[in-house]
């Protein structure tokens, strides 16, 4: 069930508004500025991967593009430190590279260090993480 929320801004911000939803891919207003409002609470509260506490537990997705040849897909998949539930491989014909999406879960200090080791690993090109949204309830 939705709720009418308002919120005042300067006339320039209003104006603006729209084109900003529109420019990041949204066609509605009201759905931008909510995941505009968790996604700037969620870095308020948890901050980013380099700033959480050691001992945080965490979860999401660590993407890793590479080139064919490197060992880092076994680094993960076969992690004693981190709970890996799913994993995906996939070649990336346009860019030439291949490209991993595993979902992890455990405390921040070991997504570091995984992190850390995959951007020092030959042929790696490029590593992120990206935190799940933290919620109190809902799915699954």
């Amino acid at each position: 069930m939705s709720q009418i929320i308002s919120f005042s801004s300067d006339k320039e911000f209003a104006s603006d508004l729209e084109n900003l939803a529109t420019k990041s891919g949204y066609n509605n207003r009201s759905r931008f500025i909510r995941d505009a409002v968790l996604f700037f609470a969620d870095i308020k509260q948890r901050g980013e991967l380099n700033d959480m506490p050691d001992d945080l537990i965490i979860e999401g997705h660590l993407i890793v593009y590479y080139q064919h040849g490197s060992d880092q897909k076994l680094m993960v998949s076969h992690s004693d430190i981190l709970e890996v539930a799913s994993y995906n491989h996939s070649s990336l014909k346009y860019s030439h590279s291949c490209v991993d999406v595993i979902q992890v879960k455990g405390n921040a200090s070991n997504v570091r260090t995984v992190v850390e080791k995959l951007q020092n690993t030959g042929n790696v090109d490029k590593v992120t993480f990206t935190t799940a949204p933290m919620r109190n309830e809902g799915c699954c």
